[in-house]
């Protein structure tokens, strides 16, 4: 018997703004798109107008810089969100507060925050930090406590470990009250142990049911220690198809250019130079081998083989994959970030065959505006999406 998802109360799906580059073929420069804000932009637009309550953008060496980005998209966009990496130990806490009250104000009051600590030692090196591991958590820390009460109103005096201010301050609010809402992922304990102290949702990458509710019922049971409440979210990929067959081919067809070698040389730096627990648990859903994909119904670890972050994907057609986010639903997820490769294409391909099976349907004024050429708007479950000519 399948779990059946409350059009009445639909879950919250955000898109990906790939600001490393997109493409056809995983580990290829076949059929690849460079990161340019021409192509961010035709993502946004579109994700605006499909449904999508908003867009995770990431963050790292190989990125553009999320807030530089966010403010380009927020002026062409209406009603979507822009989930943005706040950076403990890359930037200052009260900077950090004006770049937060600069840009909810800008955008109308559609930004939020993903707070990122780093998993990668190399590259956290590269930006000047040369924390440990749970030493990270503690600057973390501290860095909430300060970026809080300042984007709450707050004149704040501090002398800490990590920081120390006297008379800081922000003179202008946020439009959002008290403030915007703070994401996080960490798998590890003391990852944890902040969201549970200082965010407001907390974030797990795509796992088997049975994991994500372990993972879920100990963060929920450090927050309900330190009297608050989370929320849930879950970060995957999605090959949404007509048929099972045609969306195990799309699978297995996105990881076609990839070489035993370059699968060998990803799977030791996630456990070798990487610290991330919530990376090694990835890496370790797939091991490093090809036939080891499939790792629950519907739910496809190739995409972890040479990327870093999530590596799962829900592979299937609309119907299947509603009712496995429908299990994922029942042990608490209430927000996706999900992505596809490419992301303009497979945003489409969420919307049409996905969303109608979650209740989420897409504002029909100004559609048309947003379908790129090779689309037509139809009609499809009673409202007006794109569908591919």
């Amino acid at each position: 018997m399948s779990i059946a998802l409350s059009p009445s109360d639909p879950l919250n799906f955000f898109w990906f703004i790939p600001t490393h580059g997109d493409g056809t073929y995983l580990g290829s420069d076949k059929r690849s798109r460079r990161p340019e804000f021409g192509y961010f932009k035709q993502i946004a637009i579109a994700v605006d107008q499909l449904g999508f309550k908003g867009v995770l953008l990431p963050t790292g060496q190989s990125c553009e810089d999320s807030w530089i980005t966010a403010t380009g998209l927020a002026t062409v966009t209406e009603r979507l969100k822009f989930l943005v990496a706040l950076r403990p130990g890359v930037t200052s806490p009260a900077f950090a507060a004006r770049q937060t009250v600069a840009l909810d104000r800008l955008s109308g009051g559609r930004l939020l925050l993903n707070v990122v600590v780093g998993g990668n030692p190399t590259e956290l090196a590269g930006d000047g930090i040369y924390l440990g591991h749970d030493e990270r958590y503690r600057q973390g820390a501290e860095f909430l406590d300060i970026w809080t009460r300042l984007i709450t109103g707050e004149e704040v005096d501090f002398d800490g470990e990590y920081y120390k201010l006297k008379g800081a301050r922000i003179d202008f609010p946020p439009v959002q009250s008290p403030r915007p809402a703070l994401y996080f992922g960490g798998s590890s304990e003391a990852g944890q142990e902040l969201a549970a102290a200082a965010t407001d949702l907390y974030l797990t990458w795509g796992e088997p049911v049975a994991q994500v509710k372990e993972k879920l019922d100990s963060v929920r049971r450090k927050a309900e220690a330190k009297g608050r409440k989370l929320r849930f979210g879950m970060r995957l990929h999605f090959i949404v198809r007509e048929t099972e067959e045609e969306a195990w081919r799309a699978a297995d067809r996105l990881i076609s250019h990839i070489s035993d070698e370059q699968i060998e040389r990803t799977y030791r730096r996630f456990l070798e130079e990487m610290d991330s627990v919530g990376q090694r648990r990835q890496a370790e859903l797939h091991g490093g081998r090809r036939d080891k994909l499939v790792v629950a119904p519907n739910l496809w670890a190739g995409v972890g083989l040479v990327r870093t972050g999530v590596g799962t994907a829900l592979v299937g057609t609309g119907e299947q994959i509603a009712e496995r986010l429908a299990e994922y639903r029942a042990v608490g997820i209430d927000t996706i970030v999900g992505s596809g490769y490419p992301h303009l294409e497979e945003a489409y391909r969420v919307a049409e065959l996905l969303f109608p099976h979650l209740g989420i349907y897409p504002d029909r004024q100004g559609l048309r505006e947003a379908v790129p050429n090779e689309f037509a708007v139809g009609d499809y479950g009673g409202s007006t999406l794109a569908t591919k000519n």
